[in-house]
């Protein structure tokens, strides 16, 4: 649960991201193009939160 904030820091300057939280779950929405790339989890899944703030930051959903 620890990785949340940073999660929603890098969400919260990217237009094309969005992020939602309830019911203890994780939902963050990715649009790339013409299509939305959902990821879930739980949300004190703080292994898997990390590895989408590096996809967001320097991976396959970095800003190019």
């Amino acid at each position: 649960m620890k990785q949340i904030g940073n999660l929603a820091v890098v969400c919260a300057g990217r237009p094309d991201v969005w992020m939602e939280a309830g019911g203890g779950v994780l939902k963050v929405h990715v649009r790339t193009g013409h299509e939305t790339i959902d990821y879930v989890m739980d949300w004190d899944d703080d292994k898997k939160i990390s590895e989408i703030v590096r996809e967001l930051n320097f991976g396959r959903h970095a800003r190019k």
